[in-house]
């Protein structure tokens, strides 16, 4: 086999006369790729032919779906804060891609996506496998391009993994004809370095910061509510350094989890409909409301008439559309949130807010006795999803990170999972795609081998990308897999008994032997129904130094609480 090996330098410095695939390769070493995600087919097989000649630069991992390919690049993406890349041919190939596309749009996940395509003069001729990928995509990508000609492979590519990791991140979709893969060009790369008319850091005004800092110094209760953007600023000292500061009760949104560890006597816990009922309820009491790297989504305010009305509201954001989006702000403060914290750290005065602070506590106490200690310490026969997420906690010293999917299981996870480390939680928050966390879990580890990565799944969830285990198989990914298995599509579920007089319309699920299937691929599997065995399960499974199966039968009919109603005040948080 024929290899060849070039470091970053030869790459950006060197001219040479070479094909568009092996273009594409040479581009993506520059960018510093050595994973990448993908599934081959024909019109992208010219770049795979490349890939195998320098298969000891890159390592192409074959997912079993598209679909995988994008949330493993997404996994990836988030724990390691580097970009994501995905692969796939045309047609079907390109269009599988999409909702993993769709979901790093919403989550501002940094991916670059490169598409095979058929030849430039078979477009717009219904050739086999041919499709608008770049129609199809653009309402779901930051930016995105067709390139006809090998000559434009280069400058096409740096400018995806600009825009992609840039400002706020996202994806970015680069369509490449099969022509343009086997034309020729005079390559050397050139790394982008700023693009017309796009700004991706807006400047921070220090009027701004001095505007917000006097509105918080004057509060007699202000209340922080951080998201992603804290993440993604790579700014959770500057966050922890004002909370501690102006003594803040702080919270967080579900993609913001992991910003400061969650045992942080300022951390009040999450918001949202599944949120904790201190700083839900207390939103409608603050007289001041610090929104850091979050965009105010429906799950978080629910009702937008009744939402913060007694507060002044003050906005940290880096994408400037997301002002007075949804709610509208008394000062805005642009710009990247380490940068826009560091200058509030030094306008704030050092404070406490001993008194409000109690108040989120008296109102925690009266969430553990309603909801909690039934979660975590059940009395009844059956087990909890609460207690597993606990058991994961204690076997893994809270420094795993938990990669969940989507519904009551997630919820559960994103509530009780002990973070004491950032870019702990690994979910699909805005786009909530079923499928998800297993592609994930595995981009996840690969990104971040020396971390426990621990998947927290349903059993519907399950079963939407179960084929990854082939990946894992293949692989030898250790990822942890755990199915929280109550035989219901339990979120919908639990809507229809509160909502639908328990009319469970196509949401009991009939499922197969787990264990066995995931035998099946050499991954070693165990499945608990009892709970004098769950912690020895879990600790084997903790134990383990390879990918493990553990399947948990948990009630089938317990519901996540609080509760805000869908279009309640979050007021109206239901404790029952």
């Amino acid at each position: 086999m024929e290899t060849q090996t070039l470091n970053k330098k030869e790459v950006a410095e060197k001219t040479q006369r070479i094909t568009g695939c092996e273009a594409v390769v040479r581009s993506l070493i520059a960018e510093g790729v050595d994973i990448l995600y993908g599934y081959p087919g024909g019109a992208i097989m010219p770049v795979y032919d490349e890939l195998y000649k320098f298969q000891d630069q890159i390592h192409h991992v074959l997912t079993r779906h598209e679909q995988g390919a994008a949330h493993a690049a997404q996994g990836f993406a988030r724990i390691s804060g580097r970009v994501g890349v995905a692969l796939a041919t045309s047609g079907p190939g390109a269009t599988n891609l999409i909702t993993g596309i769709a979901d790093a749009q919403i989550d501002s996940t940094p991916v670059v996506c490169i598409t095979g395509q058929v030849a430039s003069h078979l477009l717009g001729s219904d050739a086999f496998q041919e499709t608008d990928i770049v129609g199809i995509s653009t309402p779901v990508t930051k930016w995105n391009c067709q390139v006809t000609k090998a000559e434009d492979i280069p400058a096409a590519i740096a400018k995806a993994f600009y825009i992609a990791k840039s400002g706020r991140p996202g994806p970015v979709l680069v369509d490449i004809t099969k022509d343009a893969q086997f034309g020729e060009l005079d390559f050397k790369y050139e790394k982008c370095k700023g693009v017309r008319s796009y700004l991706p850091v807006p400047k921070t005004s220090q009027d701004a910061v001095n505007a917000a800092a006097e509105l918080i110094n004057a509060a007699k209760k202000p209340m922080i509510v951080w998201g992603q953007g804290v993440i993604l600023g790579e700014a959770e000292a500057e966050l922890k350094a004002v909370v501690e500061k102006a003594g803040i009760p702080s919270a967080w949104t579900i993609l913001g989890a992991s910003a400061l560890e969650s045992s942080h006597p300022l951390n009040v816990g999450m918001v949202g409909m599944h949120g904790n009922y201190g700083p839900n309820k207390l939103t409608n009491e603050c007289d001041v409301l610090i929104a850091i790297g979050m965009r105010f989504d429906d799950r978080v305010t629910g009702d937008l008439n009744t939402y913060a009305k007694q507060a002044k509201v003050i906005h940290f954001d880096i994408d400037p559309a997301e002002i007075n989006k949804n709610v509208q702000s008394d000062v805005a403060v642009l710009g990247n949130s380490k940068e826009s914290l560091a200058m509030l750290f030094d306008a704030l005065n050092e404070n406490s807010h001993e008194a409000w602070l109690q108040e989120f506590r008296d109102l925690y106490q009266v969430e553990f006795d309603s909801v909690i200690n039934k979660d975590l310490n059940p009395t009844k026969q059956g087990l909890t999803m609460g207690e597993v997420i606990k058991q994961i906690n204690i076997q893994t010293e809270g420094h795993a990170a938990i990669v969940t999917d989507v519904g009551q299981h997630q919820m559960i996870a994103c509530r009780y999972a002990d973070f004491k480390m950032s870019k702990s939680n690994i979910t699909s928050g805005g786009l909530g795609t079923m499928g998800f966390a297993l592609p994930a879990a595995i981009g996840a580890k690969m990104a971040a081998p020396d971390r426990e990565v621990v998947a927290v799944i349903g059993d519907g969830g399950f079963q939407m990308n179960i084929q990854e285990l082939g990946t894992i198989f293949q692989q030898k990914v250790p990822v942890k897999i755990v199915v929280l298995n109550n035989e219901f599509l339990g979120m919908v579920r639990q809507w229809q008994q509160l909502f639908f007089d328990k009319r469970y319309a196509s949401t009991e699920m009939t499922n197969p032997d787990f264990v066995t299937i995931a035998k099946g691929y050499q991954i070693e599997g165990k499945r608990v129904s009892n709970r004098k065995d769950m912690e020895a399960a879990v600790k084997e499974m903790i134990a383990s130094e390879n990918s493990y199966f553990l399947e948990v039968c948990v009630e089938k009919e317990d519901n996540v609480f609080p509760m805000i109603p869908s279009g309640a005040s979050v007021s109206d948080v239901r404790l029952s």
